[in-house]
């Protein structure tokens, strides 16, 4: 089994945007393997976790600033919310698939959905937390299945150590790669940043028919669940694989 590890092993010099991904939650199920391969387009192989897929819904708030000139901070900010796996690419590297992500901001779905070919969608979201609490919701508007909604609260506990994070969790959560489609092809780009700081979470709610719209199983079981208040990100340009 691959060893994982919190530090990002790229650097992204060229940053086509910066992020910040903020009030992050993670929450994961294991599937069987062939239950999420069979949804994954060629050349992406199932990344198994002691013999399990697992698939993550994740809702956070996020930040978009260009590499240069005049910040858009104030303009390119909105809640989003993705359902993902994590998979071996073609030329070995790990990474992330994205089944879905929905955004509240339609110009940022229309322009993600062209350069990076990604499946995002169009929703009514909101986030409320405070120093323990954090409720995130979704209903999604455009592309279908409309009305798609998901409701996650989630209750923020202590601060993980280095010493108690094993590859478990960084295997949840240490991902620098995603991947996306265009037309046959696969596309790439690098994620890079800081190592991120978790914390211990519970979900106290959580209502969710994105996994099922995705053509996934509705989970079953409790979730694990990781928090953090989030970190800085330089997003590469897409790279076209053969």
């Amino acid at each position: 089994m691959p060893t994982y590890s919190p530090d990002c092993p790229y650097e992204v010099e060229r940053a086509s945007m910066l992020h910040r991904w903020d009030r992050i939650s993670f929450l994961h199920w294991p599937y069987d393997v062939d239950d999420v391969q069979r949804l994954l387009p060629y050349g992406l192989e199932v990344e198994p976790f002691d013999g399990k897929a697992w698939v993550g819904l994740v809702p956070f708030y996020m930040e978009v600033t260009p590499p240069r000139g005049p910040s858009l901070r104030s303009l390119l900010s909105f809640p989003e919310t993705n359902v993902r796996t994590y998979v071996k690419g073609p030329e070995g590297d790990s990474g992330v698939w994205f089944f879905s992500l929905d955004a509240s901001r339609l110009d940022a779905v229309t322009t993600a959905r062209f350069t990076y070919r990604v499946p995002y969608f169009w929703s009514e979201m909101s986030i409320e937390s405070n120093s323990r609490i954090v409720e995130y919701k979704s209903r999604r508007r455009w592309p279908g299945p409309r009305n798609a909604r998901s409701r996650v609260q989630i209750e923020i506990g202590a601060e993980l150590s280095a010493r108690e994070l094993g590859e478990f969790d960084h295997y949840l959560t240490a991902r620098f790669t995603l991947f996306g489609t265009w037309g046959r092809s696969l596309l790439k780009a690098r994620a890079a940043h800081p190592p991120w700081v978790l914390h211990r979470a519970t979900a106290l709610i959580y209502e969710d028919e994105l996994i099922e719209a995705a053509g996934l199983p509705q989970p079953t079981g409790q979730p694990i669940v990781h928090w953090s208040p989030g970190t800085d990100v330089r997003v590469g340009f897409p790279k076209r694989l053969p």
